[in-house]
């Protein structure tokens, strides 16, 4: 992988925020985005919604509820968003990193293991069901959409929410897929902890030379 010796990477902590304006925000960057526009991470949580990937199911949503579904254009299933999850968006130029999408796939589900790691917990990927597993329940979701060789959408990573709302999908197109979170774990962690877990072994891994903390706004 390339020693990105100049690259600055912008972080933006948006709090919480809407799953569709988030979404037009990260599609419209990736779009108007060119070969000298920095990389970006954003860290959000999102009001309760199902999200469906391009190759979404009908089926695999089980049980109505009041919860909105919203039809998105990155990869995968159906999967679910709510307060106390972590959620990391990679607005990555993969041409300038100089990997593909199957790579930066690896490098989310790495970078999580090792955070786990840090609290103790042995976690794992799956070659067959990408994400990141703990005792064969899921922790953390990959969905990723590539244009115009950049990347956007990103990782999902429960910490301390409720998980209900998963039992009305077949997680990821999964039937019978657990879940689980870092507090049924023991592990008392916010989501802005967890982030910055995630930042410093994304760094490693990437070896941008600094991280730098961008405006906390979306434009749409």
């Amino acid at each position: 992988m390339k020693q990105h010796t100049e690259q600055t990477l912008y972080i933006r902590q948006l709090g919480q925020q809407d799953y569709q304006s988030t979404w037009q925000a990260m599609k419209q960057f990736c779009l108007c985005r060119d070969r000298d526009t920095a990389d970006e991470v954003w860290f959000v949580e999102h009001p309760a919604v199902f999200t469906q990937g391009v190759s979404g199911k009908a089926e695999h949503i089980l049980n109505s509820s009041d919860i909105p579904i919203v039809q998105s254009d990155r990869g995968g299933q159906v999967t679910y968003h709510g307060p106390g999850q972590l959620v990391m968006y990679v607005l990555f130029d993969l041409r300038r990193l100089d990997i593909g999408i199957r790579a930066l796939v690896d490098v989310l589900e790495n970078i999580t293991i090792a955070g786990l790691k840090q609290y103790g917990l042995l976690a794992i990927a799956r070659k067959d069901a990408p994400g990141v597993y703990i005792d064969d329940k899921k922790i953390a979701s990959l969905g990723l959409r590539v244009k115009k060789g950049c990347s956007y959408h990103g990782l999902s990573m429960n910490i301390d929410m409720d998980l209900t709302p998963f039992s009305f999908i077949n997680p990821c197109g999964y039937e019978g897929l657990e879940v689980t979170q870092l507090s049924e774990h023991g592990v008392k962690c916010t989501t802005s902890d967890f982030a910055a877990v995630l930042l410093h072994e994304l760094k490693q891994q990437l070896n941008y030379c600094q991280l730098k903390l961008g405006p906390n706004t979306l434009h749409v």
